[in-house]
């Protein structure tokens, strides 16, 4: 048992390193976010159609289901549209700082939907890793529409994974990804061909060095993110998924300063919030671990 969850806390490990890296593509692709999204998705739909197609395990769910789980794709569209915003707006380490709040919406959200009393060691966790992102970044007033823009990304996507949980205990991750897939692309595509009609939009035909970019962020940070993190919720909390999306600043900023140059200064600061960060979801996994074995034993 205790190995079966070490695996299960590798591979969302693994989901938050390509989740670091998405913001790095996000800011190398010269494009508006909302075209940056609809071919992310689009790719992502393709390339996971055609696979599922070879392997002969294309999944077939009634229509009200397909609704239900489109439902989800969509709201995570409308993360990754305000994400990559954040970013063209600001810079990799706002976007990646700002969605690291995942943690503190979902102690919030998750008690409210699922109407249960609120966990006092989820919301002490979350209040460390907050304390940890305030020290890693010290806000500019102009990053000011950037961030607010990462602090409604941060609220969808705790929303989405809440939301997730509860209809993942009864569908297979494939099947999860294929029709949010198909729901997030489905739901843009009408959103740009009403902007293209009104004017209000002018079409974008990716380069290609940006068409090389779009497709390393669907196959591997889209379709291989997505499966990991899905397939995870299976054993996992929603909340401990998400507090591990408190890693994600750390990569994205290392990652920003390497790749795109962004001299932001590893001041002492710096490191007490990292490890103030890597506290919460240690904390974290103390927690699930002992609530894991007592459930299984």
């Amino acid at each position: 048992m205790a190995d079966n969850l070490r695996n299960e806390y590798i591979k969302l490990h693994i989901s938050v390193i390509l989740a670091g890296l998405t913001g790095i593509l996000g800011k190398l692709i010269t494009m508006d976010a909302v075209y940056i999204v609809w071919y992310r998705m689009l790719f992502a739909f393709i390339l996971f159609y055609v696979i599922l197609l070879l392997l002969k395990k294309v999944p077939k769910e009634k229509f009200c289901e397909i609704l239900k789980i489109s439902g989800l794709g969509m709201l995570l569209g409308l993360h990754f549209i305000f994400f990559f915003a954040s970013i063209k707006f600001a810079n990799v380490a706002v976007g990646v700082v700002c969605y690291s709040l995942e943690g503190f919406f979902t102690a919030i959200f998750e008690p409210l939907i699922y109407k249960k009393t609120a966990s006092l060691s989820n919301l002490l966790c979350s209040l460390i890793a907050v304390g940890g992102i305030s020290l890693i970044f010290h806000i500019d007033t102009q990053f000011r529409v950037g961030i607010l823009l990462g602090i409604v990304s941060a609220a969808l996507i705790a929303l989405y994974t809440v939301l997730n949980k509860v209809v993942v205990t009864e569908k297979s991750s494939k099947t999860m990804l294929f029709y949010e897939l198909a729901g997030g692309t489905f739901l843009l595509s009408i959103a740009i061909l009403g902007g293209i009609l009104s004017g209000f939009m002018n079409f974008e035909i990716p380069s290609l060095m940006n068409f090389s970019y779009l497709f390393i962020l669907a196959f591997f940070c889209t379709i291989g993110l997505y499966i990991l993190q899905i397939h995870v919720l299976r054993t996992l909390s929603a909340f401990t998924v998400s507090l591990y999306g408190n890693f994600e600043p750390i990569y994205g900023i290392l990652l920003a300063i390497i790749f795109l140059g962004e001299g932001h200064q590893l001041s002492i600061s710096f490191y007490i919030g990292m490890l103030l960060i890597l506290l919460s979801v240690f904390l974290q996994s103390i927690v699930s671990n002992h609530k894991y074995v007592e459930k299984n034993c």
